[in-house]
């Protein structure tokens, strides 16, 4: 059973990732281009030459960016498929398709939302190359810390439905989790290195345009991995 839900979701993420590639080269790249449009006139004023393409940017913008973008919703829909083989059945009473658009959602928070709300994403560009690596290690501690926060509220939840109700153990662990995360977040390094004069208009687009590509790719994921797995167990039933 796990092997076939760790296959469905790699399959699953690979239609989600192309679902997700329409979206980010029509609606993402525009905003891209015009980032690295003020990356070249920031360096053209400073009477520096550009950095030379390793890779052009119709490489980037088509196949690098198509490969990138299955890749990893290949690897998210298989490790959505593991988790959904985990929790069935641990979560109370439910059925396929809600099990997984709530796991989905849930994903979506831990590892997307609240990183992002301390550490948003930035356009070419924005931050100083010497601090990437530091940049990059408290990235992925914010989210080592919101997924450890969220499994442990899943539990405290669990527990607490037995003598609260489901409604009122919803609500304390989603308050303890957002306590957590504020108070963990507070000790992470705050980093601001966007340079004087870049566009408020582009960052903000970029940002939202970010969190849209990665809201549609654990949308599709949850949903059409909750439709296939329902549909197999109703197929079963019969």
């Amino acid at each position: 059973m796990g092997r076939t839900l760790l296959i469905r979701g790699m399959l699953v993420g690979i239609i989600a990732g192309l679902v997700v590639f329409a979206f980010a080269r029509t609606i993402g790249e525009p905003t891209v281009e015009r980032a690295i449009a003020f990356e070249a006139k920031l360096d053209q004023s400073k009477g520096e030459a550009p950095e030379p393409e390793v890779v052009t940017r119709r490489v980037q913008r088509g196949v690098g960016l198509l490969i990138g973008i299955l890749i990893y919703g290949t690897a998210i829909g298989g490790l959505f498929g593991l988790v959904f083989a985990y929790a069935n059945g641990r979560l109370g009473n439910l059925r396929p398709r809600a099990l997984s658009a709530l796991l989905a959602g849930m994903g979506f928070v831990a590892i997307v939302l609240v990183p992002t709300l301390k550490y948003p994403a930035n356009p070419p560009s924005v931050g100083n190359p010497e601090t990437i690596g530091m940049r990059t290690a408290a990235f992925f501690l914010a989210i080592a810390f919101s997924i450890a926060a969220m499994v442990l509220v899943v539990q405290i939840g669990r527990r607490a439905s037995l003598r609260y109700g489901a409604w009122n153990a919803s609500l304390l662990a989603a308050g303890i989790y957002l306590t957590a995360v504020i108070l963990v977040f507070r000790l992470l390094p705050a980093i601001d290195e966007v340079p004087a004069g870049f566009p408020a208009t582009v960052m903000w687009h970029f940002r939202v345009v970010s969190l849209g590509i990665q809201a549609v790719m654990w949308a599709t994921i949850g949903l059409l991995f909750g439709w296939l797995t329902e549909g197999m167990v109703h197929r079963k039933g019969n």
